[in-house]
């Protein structure tokens, strides 16, 4: 069995995860910890950011900046997840990709790898309301999909 956990950096994909490591010990499961790096998540923090600082001509400066400290970000969060996982004798893996996050979830979560598909409710954001990334995937993800709140 294998379980494909969607992180994106919030605290809702770090408690789904929590959830899937649970569930990889008891069924002797592997643990896949994915995540989508989009580029043009970078580039509207850039581009808001040197609009309110009067820096404009500085925005791929910015870009680059954030584009850093968001694959940093997530990569130390996996990190912290792959150390629990080796801690609770858990096998685990990561793997972190650049696209657009729907595409790269749909084409890796269908690839036929995975038992279960484990996802938070809510986004980074951290709205009250279902997260738009999981409305999208709901109906399309061919695997079974546990979503942690």
């Amino acid at each position: 069995m294998r379980i494909l956990v969607l992180i994106d950096g919030s605290k809702w994909s770090q408690k789904a995860a929590l959830h899937a490591i649970a569930i990889a010990k008891k069924k002797n499961a592997k643990v896949i910890l994915f995540s989508v790096l989009d580029r043009r998540e970078a580039k509207a923090i850039a581009f808001n950011l040197s609009m309110r600082s009067d820096k404009i001509g500085e925005i791929k400066k910015f870009e680059e900046q954030i584009w850093k400290e968001m694959k940093k970000s997530v990569k130390e969060i996996m990190e912290g997840l792959l150390e629990l996982c080796h801690e609770e004798n858990v096998n685990c893996s990561m793997k972190i990709v650049e696209g657009i996050a729907k595409d790269e979830i749909l084409k890796e979560a269908n690839s036929g790898a995975y038992s279960l598909v484990v996802m938070g409710a809510y986004g980074k954001s951290g709205k009250t309301r279902i997260g738009s990334l999981l409305e999208e995937l709901a109906g399309i993800i061919k695997p079974p999909l546990l979503i942690v709140r």
